[in-house]
């Protein structure tokens, strides 16, 4: 059985959500590395969001290259101290 294509977009939508309030509630705990997934919408920074772990990133950017495939997505490990003072 087939799930309409508003299911898919609440689904994505809905996981996206859970995403955010996993972080704003604290999340795992916060290691040394931090990995940040930049998206790119014509040339310029749309969107920037920061994650734990790798395996994070790279589900973010493949569900968003599902949505807007239009977007180019780069994800760079980073020092949790460049981020939070």
């Amino acid at each position: 059985m087939d799930r309409s294509k508003g299911e898919d977009r609440y689904a994505d939508v809905f996981w996206l959500e859970n995403l955010e309030l996993n972080r704003l509630l604290g999340g795992k705990t916060m290691t040394e590395t931090m990995w940040r997934c930049d998206q790119v919408r014509a040339g310029r920074l749309y969107n920037r969001m920061m994650f734990d772990t790798r395996e994070e990133a790279v589900q973010f950017m493949q569900r968003m290259q599902q949505m807007e495939p239009d977007q180019m997505f780069s994800i760079e490990a980073i020092e949790a101290r460049q981020v939070w003072n």
